[in-house]
């Protein structure tokens, strides 16, 4: 009986040491330590918590718009006059060699023909401001017009593959304010 009353005490012994373990702890942890201080130190720590979290996050007011696409010049673009003063500017939209008219207006003209060594794009589009003019007519191996809208946002025409061959000698681009076809 010896070793089981021993055993007993033993158990006992270790669940009191236990107990105070966890009491002295408990007591250590909470000496001196109003609840409004834990309170303010939970709110400090999650306050530093938020701003590392936001140092990190990305706010969407916060991103710049996409710059636009460098102009190039793979197209000598000539006016058919001299009154053509707003620039024909040239674009690259994926493949698409996009050409801008949205400074021209009223009635003009002018010449494509690839630079010198090089071979027309492989597809064509033009970008016109509605209002400024009512048709374009784009004559290649065929002959295109379109008919530009009065108003609202800027509008892209995409040149027909079959519009112009790889022989093309050059594209002309012709737009009018008038009702009927561009001359």
């Amino acid at each position: 009986m010896k070793g089981a009353h021993n055993a007993g005490l033993f158990a006992y012994g270790k669940h009191i040491a236990a107990g105070w373990r966890l009491s002295d702890t408990w007591h250590m942890s909470n000496c001196g330590i109003s609840n409004a201080s834990r309170c303010r130190r939970a709110g400090i720590v999650l306050a530093l918590c938020v701003a590392l979290t936001a140092c990190g996050m990305h706010w969407p007011w916060r991103h710049r718009k996409p710059s636009p696409p460098p102009p190039v010049q793979e197209l000598i673009i000539a006016p058919a006059d001299a009154a053509t003063s707003a620039p024909i500017l040239q674009f690259w939209d994926r493949n698409t060699l996009q050409l801008d008219l949205t400074g021209v207006s009223g009635e003009g003209a002018a010449t494509l023909r690839p630079q010198p060594g090089h071979a027309w794009p492989i597809r064509l589009e033009f970008k016109v401001q509605p209002g400024r003019f009512a048709h374009l007519e784009v004559s290649g191996a065929q002959r295109v017009v379109f008919e530009v809208p009065a108003q609202g946002a800027p509008v892209v025409f995409r040149l027909a593959p079959g519009s112009y061959a790889k022989d093309t000698a050059q594209i002309t681009a012709r737009w009018s304010a008038a009702d009927g076809s561009a001359h």
